[in-house]
């Protein structure tokens, strides 16, 4: 076999070595690439860099007063702004009574609101569990050496980078979902609907059940929108649950920059939560 030319050995090292670093913005020399972290069981990575949060839009109809909504559409997800954040992992699917089982178990915590032996069930132990309030998702994931995930970081994984309605495109679609649309009037078993998934892969961000945020029901930076709601009052939930019917069936509230938000001491039988890691603390 003939050898190919030492300068082809080069010039491919020295591919190799380009491909392998990036050059700051700040112009300084470039900074090789850290190698990729090892994925927690169950977990997704979500790489560091900016998207698009929250929405412009307006509710041009008056929908919102039709509807009899609590909150004004939209007005709460203003401005659409970019916000950059480091890498962090994120379950790819909601906690389920099966996990959550082994935790009261492990730790002796309270049992939460409606539990019962049927939750364990063969039928429902991968179904999300649920009446769990904002507390005791938080120690659930700190229990793991995890946390709650921030309203941003949730978003980012539900939407990814390019702004999207929801996790797969722009164009709701109950196939997706379990959202009241879909109408089939419970949970469902996690990660039933693979073909709803994020563009990082994560599972059942719109529908199944609502899902706590560890971010306080605040307005977004420039936001000109005032709510007596904000402050440190309520926890900002996400994703829509399985619904039911009425308004809980429009498309609006299954949006990935839809907020709502909850007192945290109570537990409700159409929220759970999923947890997320940050990069520096996995391992």
């Amino acid at each position: 076999m003939t050898r190919p030319p030492a300068r082809s050995w080069a010039l491919a090292l020295a591919l190799l070595l380009l491909a392998a670093c990036k050059a700051p913005s700040d112009g300084s020399a470039p900074l090789f690439f850290e190698a990729a972290p090892d994925v927690p069981d169950g977990m997704v990575l979500v790489p560091a860099g900016p998207f698009l949060m929250g929405s412009n839009k307006e509710d041009t109809e008056g929908r919102a007063q039709e509807f009899g909504a609590m909150k004004p559409w939209y007005l709460d997800e203003h401005p659409k702004h970019t916000v950059n954040l480091p890498s962090y992992f994120i379950d790819r699917t909601e906690v389920t009574n099966g996990q959550y089982a082994l935790y009261l178990q492990a730790t002796g915590a309270a049992v939460p609101r409606g539990w019962s032996a049927s939750a364990l069930s063969p039928e429902n132990r991968e179904r999300p569990v649920t009446g769990v309030n904002w507390y005791e998702a938080d120690h659930f994931c700190r229990w793991l050496g995890k946390r709650l995930p921030t309203e941003a970081q949730w978003e980012k994984a539900a939407r990814g980078t390019d702004g999207r309605e929801f996790p797969w495109g722009d164009d709701f679609d109950p196939k997706k979902g379990n959202t009241g649309a879909t109408r089939l009037g419970s949970v469902t078993p996690v990660g039933h609907f693979p073909e709803g998934a994020s563009p990082y892969g994560v599972l059942d961000m719109v529908g199944n059940v609502w899902e706590w945020t560890d971010s306080w029901y605040a307005p977004y930076p420039g936001s000109t929108y005032h709510s007596d709601d904000f402050g440190e009052k309520y926890k900002v939930i996400r994703g829509g649950g399985w619904g039911g019917v009425g308004h809980y069936t429009l498309e609006h509230f299954y949006r990935a920059a839809y907020r709502f938000y909850i007192d945290p001491s109570i537990g409700f039988n159409d929220a759970g939560f999923r947890c997320a890691k940050p990069i520096a603390s996995a391992g």
